[in-house]
């Protein structure tokens, strides 16, 4: 947060001074501009490489920056009005919609306003990422032998079977493929399973990212209530003979956005419910690297389980590392793998090979256990504080569930309050918070925040969060 604001600081101070130099001409070093502002070179570089990207500057590598020529006067304004009409709403015929809604997934995406208190985010912080080990790793996956030549359809060998032996059971390296992260292999799931306009069962509530990916493949989220112990058998049951689904979308451990994970007496059971039905449920294995220190031995993911190909196992190692390191794994069995594999090659052709060396590089190395061990202390340091003060200052959020895994919370809001008011005040008190409300797919049973305490910068910032909340919920709740 503290280089961000640095390096807008910076721009903004060259951008006022660009009227001393003429166009063409050469501002000063970038040694001098480090001593004149007290920044790191770092801090200048990327303040250039935005007046760059505005068209103020020009960088030429050993040469240095110099101010931009004048810009030709802007072309008159096309009429794009007709567009209006061809995309317009979907007829009766229209099996898939064309207008798609990601303002679910933008809500976590987003970066907030500076100076504003980041509790929706969805990504470790930078001060959490292992920069060094992926620099280091992309480094030596560069010089490779054959790093930057065409890799297999499927993935790295080495990396499919790193996949396999961490999902464990008796899958194996030919039942996984490498993805561009969670959220592709979500899509090429849905995609494989479910024909447009089928109904698609999901956990109620559930991450809005993947009722995005559902909608916009023509399908209709189904809910099915979730509670402590994540999915209620007897309810999915219900729902598999009423709708016929294909599928059942879950994330059996920490679910998001509750923290739930899958009781040990209703695993078997929702691969029995699902078998029964001839349906899949696909598996979203998304924060199993980030276990906090008092969550004792994991469950294994439900594919480990399951020799009779029910599971469609999605995991990714993007949550424990940055949201630019977008690998991730499909894991399958039976005739259904081919349609992923045939999905996923039509989508993107393959995951860049650099990327797939530089994840074996990093979780092959060293560096990777201290990193994980080091993001489990911090989580549950973080958790904590983010418990005791919601438990001091807002003790009428109430909180069901304390999670041994993950990155956020879910307090239940009192009865009426109006969701979108209170994220409004929030963030005019400096705090950015998420809604409840597009984590149901039908009319959510009541009012929720999802607090996340991963894309802060410490505990002494959930704690001013949180006294900033308060602001906002004495504005709005009274």
């Amino acid at each position: 947060m503290q280089e961000r604001s640095s390096v807008s600081e910076l721009a903004e101070q060259l951008r006022r001074e660009l009227d001393r130099y003429s166009p063409g001409g050469k501002l000063p070093s970038s040694r001098a501009l480090v001593e004149r502002f007290r920044v790191s070179p770092v801090t200048v570089s990327r303040a250039l490489a935005q007046l760059a990207a505005e068209g103020l500057v020009v960088t030429r590598p050993g040469a240095g920056a110099f101010r931009a020529r004048s810009r030709p006067a802007p072309a008159p304004a096309g009429d794009t009005s007709w567009q209006e009409v061809a995309l317009s709403a979907e007829g009766a015929a229209d099996l898939v919609p064309r207008s798609v809604d990601a303002s679910g997934v933008l809500v976590s995406l987003a970066a907030p306003p500076p100076g504003v208190i980041e509790f929706n985010g969805g990504y470790l912080h930078p001060s959490l990422q292992p920069e060094r080990a992926m620099a280091a790793a992309l480094s030596r996956a560069g010089r490779r032998p054959g790093a930057w030549g065409r890799p297999p359809m499927e993935g790295l060998p080495e990396l499919r079977e790193w996949f396999a032996r961490t999902i464990g059971g008796s899958v194996t390296a030919a039942e996984v493929l490498v993805t561009a992260g969670g959220q592709s292999a979500l899509t090429t799931a849905l995609r494989a399973l479910a024909p447009p306009g089928a109904p698609v069962l999901v956990e109620s509530p559930t991450y809005p990212g993947m009722l995005a990916i559902a909608r916009a493949a023509g399908l209709r989220p189904v809910p099915v209530p979730v509670d402590a112990d994540g999915v209620r058998p007897a309810l999915l049951a219900d729902a598999f003979r009423a709708t016929g689904a294909p599928a059942f979308v879950c994330q059996p451990l920490f679910q998001n956005p509750t923290g739930a994970v899958l009781a040990p007496e209703r695993r078997a059971e929702v691969l029995r419910i699902a078998r029964v039905a001839g349906a899949f449920v696909v598996e979203d294995d998304f924060v199993r690297r980030l276990v906090h220190e008092d969550a004792g031995p994991l469950p294994r993911p439900l594919a480990a389980e399951d020799p009779d190909g029910v599971v469609v196992h999605v995991s990714s190692l993007t949550k424990a590392t940055s949201p630019s390191f977008r690998v991730g794994a499909l894991a399958a069995r039976g005739p259904v793998l081919e349609r992923l594999r045939a999905i996923q090659v039509v989508d993107t052709f393959f995951v860049p090979r650099p990327l797939q060396e530089a994840a074996l590089e990093l979780v092959g190395s060293p560096a990777w256990p201290r990193h994980l061990r080091a993001v489990s202390a911090e989580l549950t340091a973080r958790r904590d504080a983010m418990t005791g003060a919601l438990g001091l200052h807002l003790p009428r959020l109430e909180l069901a569930h304390i999670p041994s895994g993950g990155y956020h919370l879910w307090p239940r809001l009192p009865d009426g309050t109006d969701e979108a008011a209170l994220t409004a005040a929030a963030l005019r008190a400096g705090v950015a918070v998420t809604p409840g409300r597009p984590y149901f797919s039908a009319e959510p049973p009541a009012a929720h925040l999802r607090l996340s305490f991963a894309a802060v910068a410490g505990t002494g910032e959930i704690a001013e969060g949180v006294r900033r909340l308060r602001t906002a919920c004495e504005e709005v709740l009274g």
